[in-house]
């Protein structure tokens, strides 16, 4: 197992986040070399700057949080962040689609955001806490199919969620992991112990908000 600051992306999404509360974590990110930072679109030039003579990644996300943008919306958000500094894009799937069986929508939403990210590698987001376990698996498929990069768990903005868990990573980990995918928890990891076990189950990174808070208790 790598250093566990290695695994975390040092996540601030809330809506009503300041100005000084991004720079706090940029300067955390620094401090700890957590892997990145993850933040809304509108500040990824911020971001960039304050990372620039750093090795933390600027992760973003696309259609957030309900995944319900129109594709071309997507992909033209993705090919902005990009344009800004970008360093990796995590966008949302849309659930109503997956729950529709509507694949072939799915598959070409997220081809479509590959595309605009070119090298840039792209997480997609299932939101697990809305789907069953064959969902979660054939969205995993659909994400392979479409050449993602990564598939992660949440967005963190489901009311009464839980986000990540163990058993959610291990299937998404033993799904993708054969086509060369990899695995980002998010969602509720907010201790050591939580953050273990997703590791354990196969995440390659993690997105919390707790990241100082985990790396101190080691």
């Amino acid at each position: 197992m790598k250093n566990l600051n290695e695994y975390i992306e040092h996540t601030l999404l809330k809506q009503d986040a300041t100005t000084a509360d991004l720079e706090r974590i940029f300067e955390e990110a620094k401090k700890y070399n957590f892997r990145g930072v993850c933040i809304n679109p509108a500040y990824v030039k911020l971001a960039k700057e304050a990372l620039k003579d750093s090795s933390v990644k600027v992760v973003t996300v696309i259609g957030f949080p309900l995944g319900a943008n129109k594709t071309e919306v997507k992909a033209f958000e993705a090919s902005c962040a990009i344009a800004d500094g970008a360093d990796e894009i995590d966008m949302v799937i849309n659930v109503t689609w997956i729950k529709d069986k509507n694949y072939d929508f799915v598959r070409e939403d997220i081809k479509a955001v590959k595309i605009a990210c070119g090298d840039i590698p792209l997480k997609v987001i299932l939101e697990t806490d809305l789907l069953t376990k064959d969902e979660i698996k054939k969205a995993c498929e659909l994400a392979v199919e479409a050449g993602a990069d990564f598939v992660k768990t949440s967005t963190g903005f489901v009311k009464n969620g839980v986000g990540a868990k163990a058993e959610d990573v291990k299937l998404m980990f033993d799904t993708v992991n054969p086509h060369g995918l990899k695995v980002k928890a998010s969602g509720g990891i907010r201790d050591k112990e939580s953050a273990i076990k997703m590791i354990e189950a196969g995440a390659y990174s993690l997105g919390t908000s707790s990241g100082v808070k985990i790396i101190e208790a080691e």
